[in-house]
């Protein structure tokens, strides 16, 4: 189905799908287009949903393939497997078995559902209008998290969430209900925490600019499902061209998804490096054997070649946006922003960055809303409205500042934002490191407030009433952490979490999941969908 298509696509390639001897792709909706394939057996993997089931009895009424076997992504209610059983008149299917992944594997430490729209969970005045909706969105986010849980084969010994949000308390009651009423959750490994947090605690790390790879391409040009469109300026027919960035099947991806801008540039260049050699190698062809040899080495070759254009186009066309867009005069400030109080210098510089005719119109806004957010009590919205208005900012973008506010102001969020979390002595420190040894990368100042959560569970820190549990059975620091984020998560995150699952002296190794992996435009538009209507 359209879900587990995702699944699939985001770890097998259509060549690996190849060699394992399956020689057609196809959508369940879709195999009524083609004639009978009785030569061939059919491997179903759907969710388990009542649009799925049907679309499987009404193929069953008249088979197509050989035999069926049937696997589905999560948990199969009894009365959806008696309506197949049912419906299975001519004996077709051979098995049917569950195979937990209902949702979409993007790092080997990350995961998403895919879930646009996903903040209108956090907000409670929208309406009856919405209720099936929203119950359908809830819904989905639950199968999500249990289906991670069994596919890890874990019962977590404690729940926890977010105090501050009542989609993050509903839905971490929904999962320890579900897994204390279905046997199939018991498991021996049970020193793992489950902590449901909501992105309005943190709005400003989907606003910020970003300089590691992945984070990179997804903010700038859109990292969905593993693929990303890169615009073709030179003389082409095509305006754009897709490819395909995933860890598991290009390695210099896998080796730099977190490395910086600035060291991104070398790796490129020695990719290039490396080419350039083989490429000297195989002019080199002057016997019998040497052409046997470039035959043998040509499919690699040849595959070495698209890689090395793809990273050199992205590369490129990243640092032509950053030139454009004078993202590193833009970054500078958010980053001040998000880490540092001062109010007087900041709006300042937040009016000269909207009056500069070289800053492009959604960076003006993000600007604009980190600004707000940061200093939400003394800030004058009316005057930044007004210069956003002068910067020829649409009402719909202005009207973003009221919803940001509205979403995830003081008076919608918990504590925590901008190190409220941390100890007046914490603070401290910091600031006078920070004053004596400088700022190793003014672009990389940011921690998101997740790596803060984290330093306390590793330190059992968390407390009871910012994080209560719905279940816990032990109060031990867990080995193993699943977090998911209620509105949807971001590369930033994932950084941050990757670096902690590589550390040796963590301690624990972390999951992290999300409605959907934001950049800055997936995200206010979001926001919009929302809260931003009248």
């Amino acid at each position: 189905d359209d879900a587990t298509t995702k699944t699939v696509s985001t770890v097998y390639s259509q060549t690996q799908i190849l060699e394992r001897d399956v020689f057609l792709v196809e959508r369940l909706e879709q195999v009524d287009s083609h004639e009978a394939m009785r030569h061939l057996k059919a491997a179903v993997f759907v969710r388990p949903t009542w649009g799925n089931i049907e679309l499987l009895c009404k193929e069953l009424a008249a088979p197509k393939f050989s035999e069926y076997h049937v696997f589905f992504a999560n948990v199969l209610p009894n009365e959806m497997l008696r309506r197949l059983a049912e419906a299975d008149e001519t004996e077709s299917v051979r098995q049917v078995q569950e195979f937990y992944a209902d949702y979409v594997a993007v790092n080997e430490d990350l995961f998403t559902v895919n879930q646009r729209s996903s903040l209108r969970l956090s907000n409670d005045d929208r309406g009856d209008t919405v209720t099936t909706r929203k119950n359908e969105m809830i819904e989905r986010n639950i199968s999500a998290i249990l289906s991670a849980l069994l596919s890890l084969k874990t019962q977590p010994s404690s729940i926890r969430y977010q105090a501050s949000s009542k989609i993050a308390r509903l839905i971490a009651t929904q999962c320890s209900d579900r897994m204390e009423n279905d046997g199939i959750y018991q498991f021996k490994n049970r020193n793992t925490m489950l902590l449901i947090l909501d992105r309005a605690d943190d709005p400003v790390t989907p606003l910020l600019s970003q300089w590691t790879y992945q984070a990179m391409v997804h903010e700038l040009l859109g990292l969905n499902n593993n693929r990303v469109k890169i615009p073709v300026h030179a003389d082409s027919n095509k305006k754009v061209e897709e490819v395909v960035l995933s860890c598991t099947q290009d390695s210099f991806f896998a080796k730099h998804r977190y490395s910086n801008f600035g060291d991104l540039g070398g790796a490129v260049k020695q990719l290039l490096d490396e080419y350039q050699a083989q490429t000297h190698m195989n002019e080199r062809i002057s016997t019998i054997e040497d052409m046997q040899q470039f035959v043998q080495r040509y499919p690699a070759f040849r595959s070495q070649s698209l890689n090395v254009s793809k990273h050199v186009s992205l590369v490129s066309e990243l640092g032509r946006l950053v030139d454009i867009c004078d993202l590193m005069e833009v970054s500078q400030l958010e980053q001040d922003i998000a880490c540092n109080e001062d109010r007087t210098t900041q709006w300042r510089s937040v009016l000269e960055k909207l009056a500069n005719p070289q800053i492009k119109a959604p960076d003006k806004l993000r600007i604009a809303l980190l600004y707000c957010l940061r200093y939400e009590d003394s800030v004058n919205l009316d005057r930044l409205k007004a210069a956003l208005d002068d910067a020829h900012l649409p009402p719909e973008k202005i009207i973003l500042i009221d919803a940001i506010l509205k979403y995830a102001g003081k008076r919608a969020r918990g504590p925590g934002l901008f190190g409220a979390h941390k100890s007046v002595l914490a603070k401290m420190t910091h600031s006078l490191k920070t004053s004596l040894e400088g700022v190793e990368n003014v672009y990389a100042q940011h921690v998101p407030l997740l790596s803060d959560l984290i330093d306390l569970i590793t330190k059992q820190k968390l407390k009871d009433n910012l994080f209560p549990a719905v279940s816990c059975v032990s109060a031990a620091k867990p080995a193993q952490l699943i977090v998911f984020m209620v509105g949807g998560t971001t590369y930033e995150e994932a950084t941050k979490i990757a670096e902690i699952n590589t550390s040796p002296t963590a301690g624990i190794k972390i999951l992290l999941g999300g409605t959907y992996i934001h950049n800055s435009t997936s995200f206010l538009d979001d926001l919009h969908d929302a809260f931003g209507l009248a």
